[in-house]
């Protein structure tokens, strides 16, 4: 192969490269593992920029190195409340799109919801249901959602009907 074509490939960005964005995909993952227990934890692929100004694209991938969306702005990578709200919009839209599925979904509304950050706290936002009685409103902070799924037990005996 090529240097030109060697060098546009993308590579698995270690721990510890991009500090806030490493602990925002931790609180996502969480969410993703409460929610979808059968996926495997997103993680960040850097690929070389087109140009010699930036030093590369960082995306949030499937564990099979696929991703859908835009890459992160790098100037999120120095503030954690907007680390957290742009790796958790990168990770539902990859989720999102390479799944065919709304992620994560309200409980309540059936419905997909999307990071909001309101006064330093990022957190899964949901629209509400279609009458007035079910207005916006805020689900869970990201990285909170396994408190409100419950455990499958599969051993779990069930009450008979008689």
């Amino acid at each position: 192969m090529s240097p030109f074509f060697e060098a546009s490939r993308p590579r698995q960005v270690p721990l510890g490269e991009y500090p806030l964005w490493d602990e925002a995909l931790a609180l996502v993952n969480r969410d993703l593992a409460a929610t979808l227990p059968d996926r495997k934890p997103l993680r960040l692929l850097g690929l070389p920029a087109d140009d010699g100004d930036e030093t590369e694209y960082v995306y949030v991938a499937m564990p099979n190195g696929e991703w859908q969306g835009n890459s992160l702005d790098p100037w999120t990578a120095d503030d954690p409340a907007q680390a957290l709200a742009a790796v958790a919009d990168a990770a539902q839209e990859t989720v999102t799109e390479l799944l065919w599925q709304a992620w994560p979904l309200c409980g309540e509304h059936g419905i997909g919801m999307h990071p909001h950050e309101a006064d330093g706290q990022v957190s899964w936002w949901c629209a509400g249901g279609r009458v007035p009685r079910e207005p916006a409103h805020v689900h869970a902070a990201v990285g909170g959602l396994d408190a409100f799924v419950r455990p499958r037990r599969p051993n779990r005996k069930h009450r008979r009907q008689d």
